[in-house]
């Protein structure tokens, strides 16, 4: 399996909240998010939470001790917690959390797992696609924002009404019947989406980061088999320009607020031995390093688990 990653800061002179890294046979990637003014209840940051849980799943992959990747995750989960539960409060829901995409290959099959809203688009043998999500914190936000419907923005009504929406979402929370993100609870391992896919079916795949999902909806810049096709020619980093480039300030009306974004390019050579492909052995014989390898037409396929054809509702958590 061959790796290439790119991830952009949503604006300059902010940190990077999102964390993406890859081990042999093995992607990582996270989202973070925290609440603004909530500083008080951990002096880390989503930075050190995303990084350093980020890093706990990588060491837990490379090891290969054939573990789920639920028991993986709950593991990285306990030990990020464990190194400022003393001086932090963990459990208070504005603390530092982060959603999770995780690959692992397999001698002849692919491993994943989400929790929350990253994206996972499968580039199948024969031209075909198939993308997967986790959209419960969306459909969740969606629920929590109808209060606010025919309320004007800008006045004390709607931000009373707004808070008080976002209370409701964070109540949701890695709760049964609401959505599950990585925090402190371990638990939340086990309500991620996972499942697995024989190697023989994949050309390659795609993480996205959120802000990087962004190119379909709600930019609307192209279908996911288009990002494939961009992914084929320009690689992640073209990805990434295509977003920031909707989000550029222009003399339109509508303002887009950029977030981080972050793509992961996984891609593979049907004619090396399953083993090569996991570890990216014999270079020479099944060379599918560059990232600029064309393209070729694709035909629309099932988009599951997070149709995101509609704009996520005003309340953040």
């Amino acid at each position: 399996m061959y790796v290439n990653l790119a991830t952009s800061a949503g604006r300059p002179g902010r940190p990077n909240e999102d964390f993406v890294g890859a081990v042999p046979g093995a992607v990582v990637l996270l989202d973070g998010a925290g609440i603004p003014g909530a500083e008080s209840l951990c002096s880390h940051g989503v930075v050190w939470y995303t990084r350093h849980l980020g890093a706990a799943l990588l060491a837990h992959l490379s090891y290969d001790d054939g573990r789920d990747l639920a028991a993986v995750l709950a593991s990285a989960i306990v030990e990020t917690a464990a190194e400022h539960c003393d001086t932090c409060d963990i459990a208070d829901p504005r603390s530092p959390q982060a959603t999770v995409a995780v690959l692992r290959v397999n001698r002849d099959s692919l491993d994943y797992l989400l929790l929350a809203d990253s994206f996972l688009v499968f580039d199948l043998a024969g031209g075909s696609f198939h993308v997967i999500t986790d959209d419960r914190e969306v459909t969740a936000r969606r629920e929590c924002s109808v209060p606010l419907d025919g309320l004007a923005p800008g006045n004390p009504e709607y931000d009373r009404v707004r808070a008080s929406c976002a209370e409701a979402l964070r109540a949701r929370r890695n709760q049964v019947g609401g959505y599950w993100i990585a925090k402190d609870d371990p638990c939340a391992a086990q309500e991620a989406v996972t499942g697995s896919r024989p190697l023989d079916d994949l050309d390659g795949l795609a993480l996205c980061s959120n802000g990087a999902s962004r190119i379909v909806s709600p930019y609307a810049l192209t279908d996911w088999p288009g990002v494939l096709e961009l992914l084929a020619a320009e690689g992640p980093a073209g990805v990434i320009r295509r977003v920031r480039e909707a989000e550029a300030p222009s003399g339109g009306s509508e303002f887009r607020v950029p977030d981080d974004a972050t793509v992961a390019h996984c891609t593979f050579d049907t004619t090396c031995h399953p083993e090569d492909r996991r570890r990216g052995e014999h270079p020479d014989e099944c060379d599918s390093t560059a990232p600029h390898g064309g393209s070729r037409s694709r035909g629309r396929g099932p988009l599951v688990r997070g149709h995101r054809a509609q704009r996520p509702g005003p309340v953040s958590p």
